[in-house]
């Protein structure tokens, strides 16, 4: 598949369908042709052959998209920068990433960079879509994520990474046309984004995005009922949020869930299906190194659904994607153990940007099948079973050692996500005035009477993984993936990371 190639034809194709649905605004494919022919024409005449990545200011309209499209169609590679990010953090990775040329199709803060162009102000010209073939070894996009040293680090994704994660999307047995209509979101600094535009332009859907003001989970509560979406990936913390309000919600429209990018709760999923009768819904996985998402976990309306601590298995890889897990020597395990996910394929990045030091610290070859292969080291927990399906347990720097015993806060949390019906919460390692490591129950809820939360966990759990202490906390700080971000909540709560 020649995904640039398929992607331009099918802009091309659909000139008077709805390609994009923004701020309560749509606009046709054939708008969409012409905000991207005058990028294209600026690229062609101002940016030299060997500057190939640009940076995008993230903005939620239809310049932005056109920018990314219109950079793909130069053998061009853009770097989202969170408008709403720190301007000293977003200057570095503008800085690291060696940024000359940033897009924007608003005015914003002043980065230091060799010229800033507004795109919303470029001249029209002639419409063209046409495409010649670039390098699969050419990039695609960089996303820097959060780096345990407070440093970003920058993920280089190519054309091939990209190509190999549409290709292997086929395994969510999702079918768009033009009729359908999709939501997108996730702020472009995530890559989840990337599924959530790409795969409906392929087919000449229309893409619907939340702006970045709004509240998300009600912004995306009122797209799905009065626009009548058909494919909706989300994080599942919205429908966490939801959830108050599932009794008043259905959407026989919606043909499609995907959640990624947090640990699914079973029991949250199935109340969910209830509002989305007609959906299929799935739970994948990926990391940014691994383009996007890598395996995937169809929910079963019949009940029959595997699971671990109440989340919902994350399934079988997707695709070319080789998967294993290894011990604490880096040995691969047979199914049926449990260690650290490890992945390899198509999809895997060659490294973190400019930083030689931190990819060998996460990448690793060993013989895997009579070859040697490169993995890459997720950090993530997991069981991996007979058949070939994987657990996530949790990431491994959330276990914690408590009087000697290896605890999986994962564990705690589901007891007391049972007990408190769904409640959005978090167990975290803390350390004590005698600096001795306890557990800690962040729950996002008004404050109430901890005592019969506790009186059950002892019930469920020894001595040694019931919380000292539980601190309930009015609204979780989230990412700007819509995650929850854990150092912040640990921030927030007074806890010592």
């Amino acid at each position: 598949m020649d995904l640039f190639s398929t992607l331009f034809a099918s802009l091309a194709r659909h000139g008077s369908n709805e390609a994009f649905f923004i701020n309560g605004q749509g606009s046709t494919y054939s708008e969409l042709a012409a905000s991207i022919s005058a990028k294209r024409a600026w690229i062609r005449a101002h940016l030299p052959t060997e500057e190939v990545l640009v940076g995008l200011i993230g903005f939620d309209d239809l310049h932005t998209y056109a920018s990314i499209l219109a950079l793909w169609s130069e053998g061009k590679a853009y770097l989202p920068i969170a408008p709403k990010a720190p301007f000293d953090r977003n200057q570095g990775i503008i800085a690291a990433a060696g940024i000359s040329t940033l897009f924007t199709s608003m005015a914003h803060e002043a980065y230091k960079v060799h010229r800033t162009v507004r795109t919303d102000e470029l001249p029209p010209v002639a419409s063209d879509l046409s495409y010649t073939a670039h390098v699969d070894e050419g990039l695609a996009y960089v996303l820097f994520t959060s780096g345990t040293t407070g440093e970003p680090k920058g993920v280089p994704i190519t054309r091939a990474n990209l190509r190999a994660f549409v290709e292997a999307s086929g395994a969510l047995g999702i079918t768009l046309g033009p009729s359908d209509r999709c939501l997108q979101m996730f702020e472009l600094t995530f890559d989840v984004s990337v599924m959530s535009f790409v795969l409906p332009l392929l087919c000449g859907a229309c893409v619907h995005t939340v702006p970045q003001g709004a509240i998300k989970y009600m912004y995306i509560a009122e797209l799905l009922g009065d626009r009548k979406l058909t494919m909706a990936p989300m994080v599942p913390s919205v429908i966490t949020y939801l959830r108050p309000y599932f009794d008043e919600i259905l959407h026989p429209d919606l043909k499609y869930c995907v959640f990624a990018g947090e640990a699914l709760p079973l029991d949250l999923t199935a109340a969910w299906s209830v509002c989305a009768p007609n959906a299929r819904i799935y739970n994948a996985y990926g990391p940014t190194e691994h383009t996007v998402v890598c395996t995937q976990y169809l929910y079963r309306r019949d009940g029959a659904n595997k699971e671990r601590n109440g989340i919902i298995a994350i399934g079988k890889q997707m695709g070319a994607s080789v998967i294993v897990v290894i011990d604490e020597d880096g040995r691969i395990l047979p199914p049926g153990s449990k260690g650290e996910l490890c992945l390899s394929g198509p999809q895997l990045t060659a490294g973190y940007w400019n930083d030689p030091v931190r990819t060998a610290q996460v990448m690793f070859v060993a013989e895997h099948q009579g070859v040697m292969t490169r993995f890459y080291r997720t950090g993530d927990l997991c069981l991996l079973d007979e058949e070939g399906d994987i657990m996530y347990l949790g990431r491994i720097d959330q276990q914690a050692k408590i009087q000697g015993f290896r605890v999986e806060l994962g564990e705690v949390e589901h007891f007391a996500r049972t007990y408190l019906k769904g409640a959005n919460l978090a167990a975290l390692a803390v350390q004590n005035e005698l600096g001795i490591i306890e557990i800690a129950m962040a729950i996002e809820t008004e404050p109430s009477d901890p005592k019969e939360l506790l009186a059950y966990l002892r019930t469920k759990l020894p001595p040694y993984m019931i919380p000292t202490q539980v601190r309930y906390v009015g609204a979780f700080p989230l990412g700007s993936s819509g995650k929850t971000d854990r150092k912040a909540l640990q921030r927030l709560i007074n806890v010592p990371v």
